[in-house]
């Protein structure tokens, strides 16, 4: 695919995505959808790629919610294709097998807000916005936002927040568990590009291992999870880079892994 509304840039194994409708505070429209899916796949795909950045364009907003105008011509029909759409790419995002760091600089409502919770960390500068703004419509949330907050934050925030349709700053996000650091906005780039370097230097099937127990796991019973876990647990061990972790322990020296 030719992407028009997304930018791919790679900072050695770390990924760089940035949602590129900065007149539209990017807004998610079909086209931004589909661009999505694309990229993601072919970043699962690629194993020099271990770890993926997700951001927005122009400062303002990571993504500001779906396209307004787009999404008040839609038919029924239309509108649960639409939200299949975009929870099968957040579905791909969440289940990529490889760590997705959402870079949040500005508004993240609606969509958008969806959009970070499917990823695995997020890092929000402390001018970030976030809120579940459906109601205000006469709609709810259609990309999973229901359940991931659930999820994440518990029924309580859940409930406040899509039937408010409120928004909140970054102090009370990271509060209720929604995103992992605040810092400063003149520093957010460097933050997150440092977390994703951390993470690619780490043990691929290790990181897929964790995400998978985590992710996978964690929506089965405890039994069950703890069986998934053991299973990642024991295929790790068949690893070339599980050989060099220990041995890089025991010589007190840095381990370099190489996902094999």
């Amino acid at each position: 695919m030719d992407f028009r509304n997304l930018q791919s840039e790679d900072r050695g194994a770390v990924r760089r995505l940035t949602i590129n409708r900065p007149e539209k505070l990017n807004a998610l429209d079909q086209r931004t959808l589909s661009e999505l899916d694309v990229a993601f796949a072919q970043a699962a795909a690629e194993p020099e790629v271990r770890v993926v950045v997700l951001r927005g364009a122009g400062g303002k907003a990571f993504v500001a919610g779906a396209d307004i105008a787009e999404l008040a011509a839609l038919t029924p029909v239309q509108a649960r294709d639409f939200s299949r759409v975009g929870q099968n790419m957040m579905l791909r995002i969440e289940h990529l097998g490889k760590p997705v760091i959402a870079e949040i600089g500005g508004f993240a409502l609606g969509g958008g807000m969806e959009l970070a919770m499917c990823c695995h960390l997020r890092v929000a500068s402390e001018r970030a916005r976030f809120g579940q703004p459906e109601i205000n419509l006469g709609l709810l949330p259609g990309f999973g936002g229901t359940q991931r907050l659930l999820r994440l934050a518990g029924r309580g925030a859940a409930l406040e927040l899509c039937l408010t349709g409120a928004q909140i700053d970054a102090a009370r996000a990271y509060a209720l568990g929604l995103v992992h650091r605040v810092v400063a906005a003149e520093a957010l780039e460097a933050e997150t590009q440092a977390l994703a370097e951390q993470l690619a230097a780490a043990a691929p099937q290790a990181l897929r291992g964790i995400l998978d127990a985590v992710v996978i796991g964690g929506e089965c019973g405890l039994q069950q999870g703890l069986d998934y876990e053991t299973h990642a647990f024991a295929l790790c061990t068949s690893t070339e880079d599980m050989r060099e972790g220990t041995r890089a322990f025991l010589e007190r020296r840095k381990p370099s892994f190489h996902g094999h």
